[in-house]
C-alpha cells in the first residue's frame, strides 16, 4: 500500500529492479548526527522500495581514518537499529578490484601518469566538487625528467545530466567544472571517485542516498561507470546537509558531537524532522516503534533541498582527494 501522499509512480517503477541501496561512511570520526541524516534517508528509501541495504566502510585513507572508529560503526548504527543485509564491505581490502579499474582505463587511454604536485597546482581554479581543476600539463605526456606520481583520469567536454530525486537536473561539463581528476593518488592510495564506481558496481547498487556534499562529484561516477562498460548508473538522491546556525557545515574539524547511545530514538526522530518527513500522531516509545512508522510512511519527495540548521553536527563530509 502506498501512504497518502507518496510517490505511488517513482516506487511501481523502482519494483521492476530489485532496490539495493547502500550507507558508506568514511571513518575519519565517530558517527554524528549528519551521519544519521544521511543513514536514515538511505534505510528508509531502501525497506521502504521492499529493497536491500548494504553496509561499505570507506576505509581507503589510512593517514586519515580511524581503527577506532570503523570498529564503532557497526555497534552504533545496531543501536539505532539499522539492520544492513550482508556481509560490511571495507574498501581496505579491494586492492585488486580497483587495480584492474585502472588498468582498463589505461588501456583505453581513458587514464595518464601525471607528474605535478600540489604547489604546481595551486594557482589553478577550484572546480565545483572542491578540487583545483587540473590545466592539462601531463595529458598529452610527462615532462622530460618527470616520473609521474597519480593517475589523472582523461576527461574531454562531455556534458554529464542527470535527474537528482532530490535535487533535481544536474549538468556538469567535467572538462570545464572538474577537470582530469585523480583516480590514484600520489601517495599510492586509490582516490574516493574510482574506489566507489567499483564498489558499486560490483555490489550491483541500484540507488545511492547520500549527503549533497557529494552531489558535484556524482557527473565524474557517471562518466567513470561509462569507461567500466560493465558499471550500471544507479538512481541518486542527495539528502541536504546539516549547517549550523551561521550556515557553516560542521565535520570532524569543528568538533562534531558523536551520536549518543542513549534513548536513540530520539535522535532517530531528529533526524526523520530534519528530513522533512510527517510527524507520527503518537508517541514513539523505542526503535523498533520508530523503524515499524518510517519504513511504511517514507516519503522522499518531502525532503528539502536546501542545507537547512540542525542540532549539533553535519552529514558525511566532502570527499576530495590529494595528489
Amino acid at each position: 500500500m502506498i501512504p497518502a501522499g507518496g510517490r505511488a509512480a517513482e516506487t511501481t517503477s523502482a519494483a521492476l529492479v530489485p532496490y539495493i541501496g547502500r550507507f558508506a561512511p568514511s571513518p575519519t570520526g565517530p558517527l554524528h548526527f549528519g551521519s544519521l541524516v544521511a543513514a536514515v534517508a538511505s534505510y528508509a528509501d531502501a525497506r521502504f522500495a521492499a529493497g536491500r541495504w548494504l553496509l561499505r566502510i570507506e576505509d581507503l585513507d589510512p593517514p586519515r581514518d580511524s581503527r577506532e572508529a570503523a570498529a564503532s560503526f557497526p555497534t552504533t548504527l545496531e543501536r539505532y537499529g539499522f539492520e544492513w543485509d550482508g556481509s560490511i564491505l571495507y574498501q581496505s581490502t579491494r586492492d585488486e578490484a580497483y587495480a584492474d579499474a585502472l588498468a582498463m582505463l589505461i588501456r583505453e587511454r581513458q587514464a595518464f601518469p601525471c607528474a605535478c604536485t600540489r604547489s604546481e597546482l595551486s594557482s589553478a581554479p577550484i572546480g565545483d566538487g572542491g578540487e583545483r581543476i587540473y590545466p592539462g600539463t601531463c595529458r598529452h605526456g610527462l615532462p622530460a625528467g618527470r616520473d609521474g606520481r597519480a593517475w589523472r583520469a582523461r576527461v574531454d567536454a562531455t556534458t554529464i545530466s542527470f535527474e537528482d530525486r532530490i535535487q533535481g537536473t544536474i549538468t556538469q561539463q567535467l572538462d570545464r567544472d572538474a577537470g582530469d581528476f585523480v583516480v590514484r593518488r600520489a601517495d599510492g592510495q586509490w582516490a574516493y571517485q574510482l574506489a566507489v564506481v567499483v564498489d558499486d558496481r560490483d555490489q550491483h547498487v541500484t540507488d545511492t542516498v547520500r549527503g549533497a556534499d557529494l552531489l558535484d562529484s556524482t557527473p565524474r561516477q557517471i562518466w567513470l561507470q561509462r569507461q567500466l562498460a560493465d558499471a550500471p548508473t544507479a538512481r541518486y538522491a542527495h539528502v541536504p546537509l546539516v549547517v549550523d546556525a551561521r550556515g557553516d557545515k560542521l565535520s570532524k574539524q569543528t568538533l562534531a558531537a558523536a551520536l549518543p547511545m542513549d534513548a536513540p530514538e530520539r535522535r532517530l526522530l531528529e533526524a526523520w524532522r530534519f528530513l522533512g518527513q510527517r510527524e507520527p500522531d503518537f508517541s514513539i516509545g523505542n526503535v523498533r516503534e520508530f523503524w515499524t512508522y518510517a519504513t511504511t510512511l517514507w516519503d522522499i519527495a518531502r525532503v528539502p533541498p536546501a542545507p537547512h540548521v540542525g542540532p549539533d553536527s553535519v552529514g558525511q563530509s566532502a570527499r576530495v582527494d590529494p595528489l
